[in-house]
């Protein structure tokens, strides 16, 4: 019997393939604007994500001096109800 051996990168990017299939966590992306204030933003993540107060402070943070930080994990079907409602409050978010 013949054994196929892939180049290291092939091999990788099927490792990453096959565990997204088996595995189809995303996360929603809050990036930074000039639109809405801290507040704003804070209470949207805790209101909606479900982050404690210091979560949502340190998040707003790391935006606002990063440009962007993933702010919720799990399957696509959970995350978009929440992705939606953070758009209508003008939240600059995606899903990836």
């Amino acid at each position: 019997m013949e054994t196929t051996i892939l180049e290291p990168t092939v091999e990788k990017q099927l490792s990453a393939e096959i565990k997204e299939m088996v595995n189809p966590t995303k996360a929603i992306l809050l990036y930074n604007d000039d639109i809405n204030s801290f507040e704003h933003v804070i209470e949207c993540l805790m209101l909606y994500c479900n982050h404690s107060m210091e979560q949502a402070e340190q998040i707003a943070l790391i935006v606002h001096n990063r440009g962007k930080c993933d702010i919720k994990h799990g399957s696509y079907e959970k995350l978009k109800p929440v992705y939606e409602v953070l758009q209508e409050k003008h939240l600059s978010v995606k899903i990836e």
